[in-house]
């Protein structure tokens, strides 16, 4: 998920500007990123979640089987038949989401609470919903935002002089990059000692 965020920011140089004037002013350019400024950084976290929508890690769900037949959206679903439930289609749907192939962190920022990663909101399940949501949820979840504003915070990315970004997918299990790309980093913090820990 770190990969795809970032890619989705050297891809969107807005957002990408966004989040570098958010880590400059919640850590500072003299200190590194700590587990205490993640509740702070409101924008990474949005950019995070829109990475998820876009690129969900698992895009089909886990199996369900129903324990009786029932009727869904006007379709009768016998007991015991193995459902699949595709995230990627959920989160990209233009029915559900204004312009979903766009990258917009900007639509997470209103109404937090709806868009936490708990499964309850059917048009966004990047981790599951129910009793079968991610065991890792809690650890995702801090994570992903650390790892992230750490990269960001440390470094300036950028891409090698003639190449270009593919967000291209290949569909599996899990939700990969098609092709990896080699990004440069360039030190950003203002002293080489805040590097040691990095």
């Amino acid at each position: 998920m770190v990969e795809w965020a970032m890619a989705e920011l050297m891809m969107n140089p807005e957002v990408m500007k966004n989040v570098n004037e958010e880590l400059n002013e919640v850590v500072g350019l003299n200190n590194t990123v700590e587990e205490f400024h993640l509740p702070k950084l409101r924008y990474l976290d949005a950019v995070v979640k829109e990475a998820l929508r876009l690129h969900p890690a698992i895009p089909l769900l886990v199996p369900r089987r129903p324990s009786q037949t029932c009727n869904v959206g006007g379709y009768t679903v016998p007991k015991g038949a193995k459902i699949f439930l595709n995230v990627l289609a959920i989160q990209r749907d233009p029915q559900l989401w204004d312009n979903p192939s766009e990258f917009r962190p900007e639509r997470f920022l209103s109404d937090n609470s709806k868009w936490d990663y708990s499964g309850n909101n059917f048009q966004y399940l990047p981790f599951g919903s129910g009793r079968r949501i991610c065991a890792g949820l809690p650890l995702a979840e801090r994570m992903l935002v650390f790892v992230l504003a750490s990269f960001m915070h440390s470094f300036e990315w950028k891409l090698p002089n003639g190449t270009e970004l593919d967000v291209s997918e290949t569909f599996g299990i899990v939700l990969k990059k098609k092709e990896p790309r080699l990004v440069i980093p360039t030190p950003r913090l203002s002293h080489l000692q805040l590097y040691k820990g990095v």
